[in-house]
């Protein structure tokens, strides 16, 4: 059977595959993709395509969100993509949250920020709801793609910039480095990089089974234009306590406890309002937290109703449902991990749900290690 040569094999055409494919082709590597479906239609694009920088994990994780924001604004310029919005409106529904926000402006991690009394806010995001705001966190530093979009167009950017190879529908059966063998030929490549997203059973099972990962399934909901035009996206209290920069801060324990004895149901259900919105006006509102080694697909009324209502809080009058789904990811005990199971293989996992958030300075360090290159200087 002929072997196909390269220099750089990814395995897996999801943002993190895809972000490790730019990496090699900045360095003028000779780059396949093999991924076993015919098109991105998992974890990739069933996200907001929020590149959130503000409230990632304090140290490593948030310095990478700032690089892969920065990627992804000079991807965008030149594949094509739309940056659907700019900035971050973290909103303080309780006085508690207010003092997260103030603690949260005191850190490296809010340069460039302003935290706005409650009057400012409504003048430069007005919200519509009831239960009183006691002001907000305004942050520049993140930005928005339409994913279900902005995925296949990198795809093809990658093909015709950078001269990526693609070889869909086609499932690895085995590496043995250098030799990857499929169901539609061997390929020889000089450094494989497998990016499995949620798959625990296929390469590398058992060392992905060491590290204790369970899948995360969530809920998210479009809804149709409300008639007004976010300057941002939007987040509330309940962001708080589940983004890492936040939630870390001593100054969080407070709202915890509030929000353990207000809303018990939506901690349970994993909810927190994250809120952004397309060019055709239309609103992408989520989500929901379950965990478990194979998730439920049925997605629940109960839980959608949960979220809505948090929207229902700040916004007012819920606009018509247009679309409801669900998606899956891999979680852990920490954000990211890489593996090495032989010299010249590495094993990428995004286990925070933060792939299109940091994944481009993940494949940045990946790739410049193997070659011994810095990569942001590289691009």
């Amino acid at each position: 059977m002929s072997e196909t040569s390269f220099d750089v094999a990814i395995v897996g055409a999801g943002i993190i595959g895809l972000a490790h494919a730019l990496a090699a082709a900045r360095l003028g590597k000779r780059v396949v993709v093999i991924d076993r479906d015919a098109q991105a239609n998992g974890a990739s694009i069933r996200n907001f395509g929020f590149v959130t920088v503000t409230g990632q994990e304090r140290g490593l994780t948030w310095r990478r969100a700032l690089r892969t924001r920065d990627v992804w604004a000079e991807v965008a310029a030149q594949a094509g993509i739309t940056i659907e919005q700019r900035g971050l409106m973290l909103v303080a529904q309780r006085p508690e949250a207010l003092s997260v926000i103030q603690a949260f402006a005191e850190t490296e991690m809010a340069e460039g920020c302003m935290v706005l009394s409650a009057a400012d806010m409504q003048a430069r995001f007005p919200l519509h709801g009831g239960k009183g705001i006691a002001g907000a966190l305004w942050s520049p530093h993140d930005l928005r793609v339409e994913s279900r979009s902005a995925i296949p167009r990198l795809a093809k950017w990658l093909e015709e910039r950078w001269g990526v190879t693609f070889v869909r529908q086609t499932a690895v059966r085995e590496i043995a480095a250098p030799a990857i063998v499929t169901n539609n030929g061997r390929f020889r490549a000089d450094f494989i990089v497998v990016c499995p997203g949620d798959n625990f059973t296929g390469l590398y099972a058992d060392r992905i089974a060491a590290r204790g990962l369970t899948r995360c399934r969530l809920q998210m909901l479009r809804l149709a234009d409300p008639g007004v035009r976010l300057p941002g996206a939007l987040m509330s209290d309940l962001s708080m306590v589940r983004y890492l920069g936040y939630a870390e801060l001593p100054e969080a324990e407070p709202l915890k406890a509030l929000l353990d004895a207000e809303q018990p149901e939506h901690l349970a259900n994993g909810i927190h309002l994250i809120l952004v919105q397309g060019a055709d006006g239309s609103l992408v509102v989520g989500d929901s937290h379950h965990y478990a080694e194979t998730p439920a697909p049925f997605a629940s009324e109960a839980v959608d109703r949960l979220i809505l209502d948090e929207y229902m809080t700040l916004l007012g009058q819920v606009p018509p449902v247009v679309e409801r789904w669900t998606g899956t990811y891999a979680s852990g005990p920490d954000q990211s991990f890489v593996d090495a199971p032989e010299p010249t293989v590495r094993l990428v996992m995004v286990t925070s749900g933060s792939g299109a958030s940091t994944g481009f300075a993940i494949a940045e360090d990946v790739i410049g290690k193997f070659y011994d290159v810095e990569q942001e200087a590289a691009a």
